[in-house]
């Protein structure tokens, strides 16, 4: 680990001269005591990754996500996000579950696909109390400035992780690790505290290109650049209107989020089983059939996503997603009596997707 000149933490008014390497060695050890399974220490200079973020942008790749572009390269400057920010202390924790098999179920186009990482509690709430925790051990023995942050804030996570010890950044842009795969969430505490730094991995996926062929619909444009409007996380999750029709056939049964360019990835078969019991699949919805799904009242679809990631999206959202799985499923009288149950909906959204679906399965709605 590199450390700074004297590798103390600064004096100040009310901040005792602190052993900095000591420190992180006990700010990782509390890390782990909370659940993370790696904690690092890096700087916040990300100036040449603005570059790449602003031609990201400019290509407009970032489809609906206007949130993206209106922060611009705030994304990069951590102490204009947090003035007077010095370190960024980034977490790591793993969400793999133990769940119905994830190929088992996308070979089965009568059942729902939900990406791993949203079969559980909502990991926002999860990370943010862990690292709100984390942080207030840190203040309690070296008082700090901090805000802790979990997709939750204009911060380029991969590439602080990245740059702190975490892993590499792989091709299709998620974090990856010789020892955990990418089935992880990630987490800051941006700190005034002047921590030594941890040194950046080397890459390791070499000639491999597994997740750029393996993407369904062709959005992982270039190695380490991914085009969000084509993206299935992008579709069946951030975007609000009409899924585009020529789009509509390559989700196949995936109805939330999408995991294929990480369930090819040879570093994965190292991926661990997560200890957090909070991320356990609930509902079934590991390996749900499509028709019960869609059947699911607005009221039954906020009782059972509660405290879920997918309580994001809402109901209609849901069943648009589901409709254009039930369009790809192969007809049956099952697949046709639950779409023309809902071909009146008092959503115009989802009426769409379940006409389109309905002229896939054969039928028409009457």
């Amino acid at each position: 680990m590199a450390s700074d000149p004297e590798n103390r933490v600064a004096e100040g008014a009310d901040r005792p001269l602190v052993d900095g390497e000591g420190l992180v060695a006990r700010i990782r050890q509390w890390g782990r005591e909370l659940g993370f399974d790696a904690v690092g220490v890096g700087g916040i200079d990300l100036a040449d990754a603005e570059s790449g973020l602003a031609a990201w942008l400019e290509a407009g790749f970032h489809g609906e996500m206007d949130y993206m572009a209106r922060h611009g390269m705030k994304r990069a400057r951590a102490d204009e996000l947090v003035p007077g920010t010095l370190r960024v202390i980034s977490v790591r924790m793993g969400y793999w579950p133990d769940a119905a098999p994830a190929h088992a179920v996308l070979d089965d186009p009568e059942r729902a696909y939900v990406s791993r990482y949203a079969l559980g509690r909502d990991y926002h709430k999860v990370l943010r109390n862990r690292l709100q925790k984390l942080a207030e051990r840190i203040a309690a023995e070296v008082p700090h400035q901090y805000r802790v942050f979990t997709d939750s804030a204009p911060v380029l996570e991969v590439e602080h992780a990245s740059r702190k010890g975490l892993g590499w950044r792989g091709k299709h842009t998620l974090l990856l690790d010789r020892r955990a795969g990418s089935w992880f969430f990630l987490g800051e505490i941006l700190t005034d505290l002047p921590l030594p730094v941890d040194a950046p991995l080397e890459p390791h996926c070499g000639r491999c290109t597994a997740c750029i062929d393996a993407c369904p619909t062709g959005a992982i444009v270039a190695p380490y650049q991914v085009d969000a409007r084509r993206c299935i996380s992008y579709l069946t999750i951030e975007l609000h209107g009409p899924i585009p029709l020529e789009l509509r056939p390559l989700l196949g049964n995936r109805i939330y989020g999408c995991d294929d360019c990480q369930l090819v990835c040879p570093w994965n078969r190292f991926a661990q089983l997560s200890r957090e019991p909070d991320f356990a699949p609930r509902h079934g919805l590991d390996s749900a059939r499509l028709v019960d799904l869609f059947a699911w009242t607005e009221a039954e679809f906020a009782e059972r996503t509660a405290g879920s990631p997918i309580y994001r999206i809402g109901h209609e959202r849901w069943l648009r997603n589901i409709a254009v799985a039930l369009g790809n499923a192969p007809p049956s009288a099952a697949v046709r009596a639950a779409l023309l149950a809902r071909a009146g909906d008092e959503s115009a959204l989802v009426r769409e997707h379940v006409a389109w679906a309905l002229e896939r399965q054969g039928a028409v709605a009457g």
